[in-house]
């Protein structure tokens, strides 16, 4: 018998950000977190041992644009009641990713394996937060429509080190047109929590990306004629600085796989 979860069991666009973390839990959803309980707060996860934490609290305050920081857990203890009360961080994710001296091991659906009392969490701000703002303005997110996570991209833009982190920007790209990327700057510049303003519109080339048909993360979606590709400030960037300081043991999330919190993503809209 098959033990993949039925599509009833799956949460949508209305779900609330409990039952989305109860399917991660119980292993019903195992993907990407794009457009589900989509008027709640979504955010990256970076878990990693404390000696290194101050450290990486410092690369989050020196890079906000990328790593607009949320919340930040209790040494050991995987709740984090002011993003969500029943929270724990080893189980509700769909998919996390285990790095080793810098390099990707795993990507387990949990992690209380290899959970200890010397952990630290740090969950960053996602741009699927303002996504639901854009859609609600009437701008279309093709891989929304399509049912894909977003392109990510590494770029050509140095990040300010902290200790051991440094690296490249990642950016997510959406495809919009000239107008509505114009409504997009507006709209996302309300929520300096979750990224901010685009930093990046047009030629992919100034900021490094060669093709954006070959993403480094998600899935790639067609820029349109008549459109330009708009790119945001991307959580995954601390994935890109921990496998430059090759810690020895790390957690993130897998990009796209996100944290659902009780948060309302307009109580983050700065005006």
């Amino acid at each position: 018998m098959s033990n993949s979860p039925s599509l009833e069991e799956q949460p949508g666009p209305g779900s609330s950000a409990q039952a989305v973390r109860q399917a991660c839990r119980s292993g019903a959803l195992r993907t990407h977190t794009s457009g589900l309980a989509s008027a709640h707060v979504q955010g990256n996860l970076v878990i990693l041992p404390r000696a290194h934490a101050a450290d990486f609290l410092r690369f989050c305050q020196a890079n906000p644009k990328p790593c607009p920081l949320l919340g930040v857990s209790e040494a050991g203890d995987p709740a984090l009641p002011a993003l969500g009360e029943d929270i724990d961080i080893r189980t509700d994710l769909p998919r996390y990713r285990v790095w080793r001296d810098g390099m990707l091991v795993d990507e387990p659906t949990d992690v209380r394996a290899l959970w200890s009392d010397d952990l630290v969490s740090f969950v960053i701000g996602c741009s699927f937060t303002f996504e639901h703002a854009l859609m609600v303005e009437g701008i279309a997110l093709r891989h929304v429509e399509q049912g894909r996570n977003v392109a990510m991209y590494r770029t050509s833009v140095a990040t300010t080190p902290a200790g051991p982190f440094h690296g490249p920007m990642v950016v997510s790209m959406r495809p919009l047109r000239a107008a509505d990327a114009i409504r997009a700057v507006q709209i996302t510049s309300r929520f300096p929590a979750v990224h901010g303003a685009p930093v990046h519109i047009g030629d992919p080339a100034l900021i490094g990306i060669r093709s954006l048909a070959d993403p480094d993360y998600g899935d790639a979606v067609e820029v349109m004629p008549g459109e330009l590709p708009v790119f945001w400030a991307c959580g995954v960037t601390p994935q890109a600085a921990i496998a430059q300081a090759r810690l020895a043991f790390c957690i993130t999330h897998a990009p796209g796989a996100m944290l659902i919190t009780d948060l309302f993503n307009h109580q983050l809209a700065s005006f």
